[in-house]
């Protein structure tokens, strides 16, 4: 990631195309580490009876922001990754009618895989998380490393 770093991640979550459609937004970005969020949609809600967000959506979020963070680690040789394992954890539902964000920090780079750990959770509700992710995901990376 070069010194555009905020720019070069907004134009990796506009080039997908599910991210565009869930109206995923870039807000914050430093070296390993990415934060997006998903406005409240009813077009997303998986239960009509209580607004809920559909559980798909948050993964998704999950699973881009986590690409965001690997991307973005000083040791990645490439802007490219693909996921490789995604473990996340629903510990409650989403509250209806906000928006949710996604914390992302890649902690691990070797030369062909980074591991990601990240956590969701409503807009003015950051105490208490939506849910928690694990992962793996393609690397081409270790700058310098024989690893």
């Amino acid at each position: 990631m070069g010194p555009d770093a905020f720019e070069e991640m907004k134009s990796f979550t506009e080039e997908l195309p599910q991210a565009r459609a869930l109206g995923l937004k870039v807000e914050h970005v430093e070296p390993g580490v990415a934060v997006l969020s998903m406005p409240w949609s009813a077009e997303l809600v998986g239960d009509p009876e209580t607004g809920v967000i559909h559980g798909g959506a948050v993964s998704t979020l999950m699973d881009t922001c986590c690409g965001g963070a690997v991307i973005t680690h000083p040791d990645m040789l490439e802007a490219t990754t693909a996921t490789l394992d995604l473990r996340i954890d629903y510990m409650r539902p989403a509250q209806p009618g906000r928006t949710i964000f996604a914390r992302a920090e890649c902690y691990h780079v070797t030369r062909t895989v980074a591991f990601v750990r990240a956590q969701a959770w409503t807009e003015g509700d950051g105490d208490r998380p939506v849910a928690a992710a694990t992962g793996a995901f393609t690397a081409s990376g270790r700058r310098g490393a024989g690893q």
